[in-house]
Protein backbone atom coordinates (compact mmCIF):
# COMPACT_ATOMS: atom_id res chain seq x y z
CA UNK A 1 0.00 0.00 0.00
CA UNK A 2 1.42 3.38 -1.06
CA UNK A 3 4.64 1.76 -2.29
CA UNK A 4 5.49 4.73 -4.52
CA UNK A 5 5.84 7.06 -1.52
CA UNK A 6 8.83 7.55 0.78
CA UNK A 7 8.72 6.23 4.36
CA UNK A 8 8.22 9.79 5.64
CA UNK A 9 5.87 12.05 3.68
CA UNK A 10 4.83 15.71 3.79
CA UNK A 11 1.34 17.17 3.92
CA UNK A 12 1.01 17.29 0.14
CA UNK A 13 1.80 13.60 -0.18
CA UNK A 14 -0.65 12.80 2.62
CA UNK A 15 -3.40 14.67 0.78
CA UNK A 16 -2.61 12.80 -2.41
CA UNK A 17 -2.46 9.41 -0.69
CA UNK A 18 -5.86 9.86 0.95
CA UNK A 19 -7.42 11.95 -1.83
CA UNK A 20 -8.36 14.68 0.64
CA UNK A 21 -7.85 18.42 0.86
CA UNK A 22 -5.28 20.24 2.98
CA UNK A 23 -7.82 21.34 5.59
CA UNK A 24 -8.97 17.77 6.19
CA UNK A 25 -5.37 16.55 6.32
CA UNK A 26 -4.45 19.18 8.91
CA UNK A 27 -7.55 18.26 10.92
CA UNK A 28 -6.54 14.58 10.96
CA UNK A 29 -3.00 15.49 12.05
CA UNK A 30 -4.04 18.03 14.70
CA UNK A 31 -6.58 15.66 16.27
CA UNK A 32 -4.06 12.83 16.36
CA UNK A 33 -6.07 10.57 14.09
CA UNK A 34 -2.92 10.34 12.00
CA UNK A 35 0.31 10.40 14.00
CA UNK A 36 2.97 12.84 12.86
CA UNK A 37 5.77 15.08 14.03
CA UNK A 38 6.86 18.60 13.20
CA UNK A 39 10.20 19.67 11.78
CA UNK A 40 11.34 23.17 12.65
CA UNK A 41 8.21 23.74 14.69
CA UNK A 42 5.82 24.00 11.77
CA UNK A 43 6.35 21.55 8.90
CA UNK A 44 4.52 18.26 9.42
CA UNK A 45 6.23 14.99 8.57
CA UNK A 46 4.10 11.87 8.55
CA UNK A 47 5.43 8.32 8.69
CA UNK A 48 3.85 6.36 5.86
CA UNK A 49 3.02 3.56 8.28
CA UNK A 50 0.82 5.98 10.28
CA UNK A 51 -1.24 6.74 7.18
CA UNK A 52 -1.53 3.02 6.48
CA UNK A 53 -2.71 2.40 10.06
CA UNK A 54 -5.28 5.18 9.71
CA UNK A 55 -6.68 3.67 6.50
CA UNK A 56 -6.86 0.18 8.00
CA UNK A 57 -8.55 1.51 11.14
CA UNK A 58 -11.19 3.27 9.01
CA UNK A 59 -11.88 0.08 7.10
CA UNK A 60 -12.23 -1.86 10.35
CA UNK A 61 -14.72 0.70 11.71
CA UNK A 62 -16.83 0.34 8.57
CA UNK A 63 -16.72 -3.46 8.79
CA UNK A 64 -17.77 -3.35 12.45
CA UNK A 65 -20.67 -1.00 11.66
CA UNK A 66 -21.81 -3.28 8.85
CA UNK A 67 -21.71 -6.32 11.11
CA UNK A 68 -23.86 -4.56 13.72
CA UNK A 69 -26.44 -3.69 11.08
CA UNK A 70 -26.84 -7.26 9.87
CA UNK A 71 -27.05 -8.82 13.34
Amino acid sequence: MFAQYDDIVNIEDCCEMLNIGRNKAYELLQTGQIKSFKVGGKAYRIPKVCIQEFVLAQVQIEIDQYRKKIE
